[in-house]
This record gives structure tokens, sequence and C-alpha cells, in this order.
């Protein structure tokens, strides 16, 4: 019986702890894996993703979506859905046509993104990854950033997920899905008159969400007359325009003729007119701001710790994030190696946003994923579609954002759907009627999970049907926190 199994198998609660933190859920083995090897040294191998080598068939699939390693030019020139070769007519069956292979680019930056969460060995990495997505978000859906996301988070996320924030904070600066999402490639000094620019003129969007999301804070000691000058500051950064040919393969510019080339006071500091040089300095200037550091050191906090995160914690953190010059490794390293962190009472007490559950959901029962369309379609549903949150702030990942009536159901329902087959996560397309029943053997689950389960839980699962033990521990309390 189930309760006799959890009974009988204890598991250390640390090691639970640091698998539900620092990866997107607890598949078979990997309990026993990290008593074997110690949790210290697993969370160092985390910590240092190159060391880990990934598994082939992840490697292998990956290989197969052959959009994903385009640039952002050859994605534009070869998808762009506007777009009209020499003598051709843009007809609707033509646009119909490129707008499917639009898609295509979404579908498999999607495709990549799961399968890397799912399959991954260096599951903190690609916590992470998603994680300063989301503090650095930029909407799929505005406009060409459809054909850009994939490529926004391969290269101005993913080489720096780890390292400093600076970095970190410059790839994104100049990469052409953010100078899209957040306007300022239409950023130019009043009395320059940019051709082909909507709107052209000062754009304070992205100056304004740089300091209020994605370093200072709203509260983090600047005014409005330092978002005019941090826009004035980044005027002419933009990308290449359509026909104009990027010798590089790469397409940041900065075009001189739209900047300005005024002095600017700027965080009490004053910035002489240069050129680009000057957001290079307003970066070095904020990525090193003490509000920066404590900005982070929360967000770093509320995601590994508590929806609350305590005082003493964010102090620890900013302060190694300014001994450090921002080094997100160590940073992380000091967390992971806090009180705070290994506090018993904050141990599952985080609840799961919709992409940690049915990325743990794949993870612990093992289902094969072959078509990842169920899984798009659920995050739809609650509400968090890959790459397609709207607003410059990312989805959050508290309790208040994701706990509802409706959203439980839909939690339930899937999991329901996935004991019963009907998911389709494979490639087949059978009809309801021959659809077979996933095996998935509810006391493997259970130990797969640490049997962690409460006593209410136990009784619960025993007093059920047996067919429906898998999915009543995939919609329990302890499954539904991480």
């Amino acid at each position: 019986m189930l309760v006799q199994v959890v009974q009988a198998k204890p598991v250390h609660i640390k090691v639970l702890h640091v698998l539900n933190r620092l990866s997107y859920g607890i598949r078979a083995g990997d309990i026993d894996r990290v008593k074997s090897m110690g949790i210290d040294k697993y969370i160092q191998q985390q910590l240092n993703p190159d060391q880990i080598i990934e598994p082939i068939a992840l490697t292998d699939r990956l290989a197969k979506l052959e959009t994903i390693n385009l640039t952002p030019v050859d994605l534009f020139y070869r998808y762009n859905p506007n777009r009209q070769l020499a003598g051709e007519q843009l007809t609707p069956e033509v646009r119909k046509v490129q707008q499917k292979q639009a898609g295509q680019v979404m579908n498999q930056a999607i495709e990549a993104k799961l399968i890397r969460s799912i399959y991954s060995d260096r599951q903190l990495q690609e916590v992470m990854i998603d994680f300063w997505y989301n503090h650095l978000n930029v909407y799929a859906d505005k406009g060409i950033d459809k054909l850009w996301v994939g490529a926004y988070e391969r290269d101005a996320i993913r080489p720096y997920t780890l390292g400093k924030f600076r970095d970190l904070l410059g790839a994104t600066a100049r990469h052409p899905a953010m100078l899209f999402y957040l306007d300022n490639w239409r950023n130019s000094a009043p009395n320059s008159n940019p051709k082909g620019r909507m709107g052209g003129g000062l754009n304070e969007n992205y100056a304004r969400e740089l300091m209020e999301l994605h370093t200072l804070g709203v509260d983090g000691g600047y005014q409005q007359s330092d978002v005019i000058s941090l826009a004035r500051i980044f005027t002419g950064w933009g990308f290449k325009q359509p026909g104009q040919k990027v010798p590089d393969g790469y397409s940041f510019q900065f075009n001189s003729k739209w900047h300005d080339f005024g002095n600017k006071t700027f965080l009490n500091q004053t910035i002489i007119g240069s050129g680009i040089g000057e957001g290079e300095q307003a970066l070095d200037l904020l990525s090193r701001h003490p509000s920066t550091a404590r900005q982070i050191s929360i967000k770093l906090a509320r995601y590994f710790v508590s929806d609350i995160p305590p005082k003493s914690l964010v102090d620890k953190l900013a302060k190694r994030f300014i001994d450090t010059d921002g080094d997100i490794k160590l940073v992380l390293d000091t967390l992971f190696k806090s009180s705070e962190f290994w506090n018993a009472k904050y141990y599952g007490k985080k609840f799961k946003t919709p992409y940690q559950y049915a990325i743990s959901a794949m993870r612990s029962t093992g289902v094969d994923v072959n078509n990842i369309k169920p899984l798009n379609d659920f995050l739809k549903q609650l509400g968090m579609p890959i790459y397609g949150c709207p607003t410059p702030n990312g989805y959050k990942d508290t309790q208040d954002d994701w706990l509802n009536p409706d959203s439980l159901t839909r939690r339930l329902n899937f999991v329901t759907n996935l004991g019963e087959g009907r998911l389709q996560l494979s490639t087949s397309t059978k009809p309801a009627s021959n659809l077979v029943p996933i095996s998935i053997d509810p006391i493997q689950l259970a130990t797969t999970l640490g049997n962690s389960l409460s006593p209410r839980t136990q009784q619960a699962i025993e007093s059920s049907p047996p067919g429906i033990r898998a999915a009543l521990i995939l919609g329990s309390p302890e499954f539904m926190n991480r």
C-alpha cells in the first residue's frame, strides 16, 4: 500500500528542498543521486553548468530545430511574414504561407525551451534563464519580436545567466528584440528627424523600464529628470533597418546621426556627450548602484526562499552583489549557503507557477514529451503562455498571483488527462475512443518524490480508485508547492 511505502522509506528533507528549489522538479533517481554525491557538491555542480554533459537525446532533438540557431538578421529576412521578394505579389495566399512560416520560428523556440526545462541536467541554468527572461521580459506578440524572442533568450540571456549582471544588462540593451519591444529603436534626438522611424524623437520607454524594472526599482532613488537624461543617453541605439547590409550577421546599430550629443546629468553624475560610450557609462552606473543590488537580491530571495523574503537574507545578498561587482554565481552561492535558505519553515512553501507545475509533472512521471502542444495549451489556459507576458515586468512567481479556484481546477484536469493518456504528448493523434492510458505507477511516483506526502494526502489517495491515484499525487498540496 502507498502508506506503507511512505512509512518505510523516509527521505532526508534537505535533499528534497534543494532539488525542488534548484531544479524544475524531481526525476526518478534524483534523490539517491544527490544523497550519494552530497548536497554541497550537487549545488556546486549546478552553479558550474559547463561541467555537466547534456543528454545526447536532448542535444540531438535540439539539433533538429533548424531555426533556433539563426541570427536575428537571418530570421528577419527568411521568416518576416510581411517580406516581399522581388517580382512577387504579396497576395492573401502568399501572406498566409509566410505567417505559417513565421509561426514555425516561434513554435521551435517554445519547443527548445520546454524540452531543455524537462530534460536538461543543467537544471539551475534553465531555472535562472527563465528567471532572467522574466526580469528582462520581451513580449513575443509585439510585431517582429515573434521572430526574435528565442534568439533574445539564446544570445542575450543564456550566456550570462550565471555571470556578471553588467554583462547581462549590456547584452539585453543591445539586442534587437529589446530595442523593438521597448521602442528604443525609435529613440532619437528631437532635431535629428530620422527617416523610417515612426514617432521619431525622444522615446522614454526603455529608459524608464531599465531603471524601474531592470535595475534600481521603483523606489530606487531616481527622478523623472533621470528618465529623460537616460533616454537622451540612449538616442541612436537601434538596429539595422531592412535593406541595410549587416556584415557581422548581427543587427545592433548605433547611429550617431540620431544621437543627442549634449551633456547630461544622470543619477547626479555628469555624462559628457560623446556617443555610444554614454550608454555604456550609464549601464555601469546602474549595474553597480546599491538600489540595483537590493532589487536583484529581493527577487532572488523571493524566488528561491519565500514570497516574503527575509530581510536578513536580502541584506546578505545585496552586500555580496556589491562586493563581487554583480557576480550572479557568487550571489547564488551565498544564497544557497545561507541559514535562511535552509530554514525548515520555508520548505515546501513556494507555490509553483503554471510553468513550474507543468514541467515538474513531466519530470516526475517520466512521460516522453514528443508533442509540446498540450503543454503549451495548458500554459495558455492558465495565463502563462511562453514568451507571452505583455507587460515589461514579466510573470510573477508568488502564490497570490497563481492560486485561485479556476487554476486549481485546470491543474487537476491537466494531471487527470495526463494519467488517462488524453494529453497526447507523443506524436500520436489517436481519436479519444482509442486513447491508451499512460501507465503511471502511483507507488513509483511517490517514491520518486521522496515519499513526502502528508498523512492526510496519503489517506485520501488510499481511499480512491487505483486508476486516479497518480493524478491525486500530482494534484496534492505537496506537489503544488516546491
